[in-house]
C-alpha cells in the first residue's frame, strides 16, 4: 500500500466508497471505516497500520495547504 488510492482500493473491497467533496472529511470519513474494519478483524494490523499512517500523512498536507 503505497497511496491514498491505494486505500481507497482497499475500503472499495467492502464495499465502501467515500466521496464527500471536501478532501479533509473525505479522509476522516475513511479513517473511521478502517478503524471499524480493523475493529471487525477484517483486515490485518499491518492494512490498518499502513492505511492508517497514509492517511494521517494526507490529512496533515492537506491542513498546511489551507495557511
Amino acid at each position: 500500500m503505497n497511496s491514498i488510492y491505494d486505500v481507497q482500493q482497499l475500503l472499495k473491497k467492502f464495499g465502501t466508497i467515500i466521496y464527500v467533496g471536501d478532501r479533509l472529511a473525505d479522509l476522516e470519513l475513511m479513517e473511521q471505516e478502517l478503524k471499524d474494519l480493523q475493529h471487525s478483524n477484517l483486515i490485518s494490523t499491518k492494512e490498518f497500520s499502513m492505511a492508517l499512517f497514509l492517511l494521517r500523512q494526507e490529512q496533515a498536507s492537506v491542513k498546511d495547504k489551507k495557511k
